[in-house]
């Protein structure tokens, strides 16, 4: 069986607006929720906020900006969430966009692989128990975490692109893909992953977010496509993955129906096509209800998300419940 999870998609503008997604995570059984990258409410404080109110439902962002909190913070926010919820975490980081490091830390990374490297590398040493001493380029870190019992927690960085994907391959636990192509991420990334990963016991997991939308009377998929992934594919590091990957105008809807970077239909043509990012590597895939979110509201997305899952499980992918 196969791994499905859920992001809520949005900026945390209140923690309450992520109630229903916990509690359809718990509901459905399902892997974990991740949260992304929120700069109204915290996603960490939001987790925390979910875990007061007694919905322990595993956890996970895809990603945190990295400017945002040193190595140590970071390894100490995820292993509290970790202890707070009494579930395996994964602290998913990004280097984020050279303007905003520049705005936060005075200048960019000279290199966002290094600087993703040096990041996860101490993150897991901190974890781990152990003492770190490391001046890098980027970050120096002196110290170790107090020691405590903790759930596991896994250190993710988000990949789009194969030197990016070989620096994950040689750091992390978890490799985190967001509008990748399933053809893109078996035939370019999956390998640079292996690549990076020469010499550890394996190489990270793949973690896939795909945005799904059932094509319903009366529904734009087109706008839909648009309200999802407009904020992305305008950036210079997505479009030039989508290029890669033969998407030859990144903000057009059609093409990216067409890559399977928005997956539409029925359910049971949305479950199918979902089967091909497992196919190409994915070991968990994140349903991404955004466009309809966005549009319809929390009820119509996860309908959306229902009936997915329900033909998810008559194909086998995931286990009834």
């Amino acid at each position: 069986m196969s791994d499905i999870s859920v992001v809520f998609p949005l900026q945390v503008r209140h923690p309450e607006t992520v109630v229903p997604f916990a509690e359809f995570v718990l509901r459905e059984g399902l892997e974990r929720l991740w949260l992304g990258q929120s700069l109204n409410v915290d996603s960490h404080l939001a987790a925390a906020y979910l875990a007061g109110r007694g919905l322990r439902v595993p956890l996970g962002t895809s990603v945190t900006l990295m400017p945002l909190r040193h190595p140590y913070q970071a390894a100490l926010e995820a292993r509290s969430l970790a202890v707070l919820t009494g579930k395996g975490y994964v602290a998913g980081f990004g280097a984020g966009d050279p303007i905003f490091v520049e705005n936060l830390a005075g200048r960019p990374y000279s290199s966002p692989r290094r600087a993703v490297g040096e990041y996860l590398s101490a993150m897991r040493a901190l974890l781990d128990g152990r003492a770190v001493a490391r001046d890098g380029e980027h970050f120096t870190v002196r110290g170790m975490l107090v020691p405590a019992e903790h759930p596991p927690v896994e250190v993710g960085a988000g990949v789009l692109r194969p030197a990016m994907a070989r620096t994950a391959g040689a750091v992390a636990d978890v490799a985190i893909t967001w509008l990748v192509p399933p053809d893109y991420l078996g035939k370019v990334l999956a390998p640079a992953l292996r690549e990076g990963a020469h010499g550890r016991p394996r190489p990270p997991r793949v973690v896939s977010a795909v945005h799904v939308a059932v094509d319903r009377p009366g529904r734009d998929v087109h706008r839909l496509v648009r309200v999802a992934t407009a904020a992305h594919v305008e950036a210079d590091h997505y479009a030039d993955m989508l290029r890669r990957a033969g998407v030859s105008d990144p903000t057009a809807p059609r093409e990216l129906l067409e890559a399977g970077v928005f997956v539409t239909g029925a359910p049971e043509e949305i479950a199918d096509r979902l089967r091909g990012f497992f196919a190409a590597g994915a070991s968990e895939v994140v349903l991404n209800p955004g466009g309809v979110l966005a549009t319809e509201g929390v009820r119509a997305a996860t309908d959306d998300l229902t009936e997915v899952l329900e033909a998810l499980r008559k194909m086998g992918v995931i286990d009834n419940r």
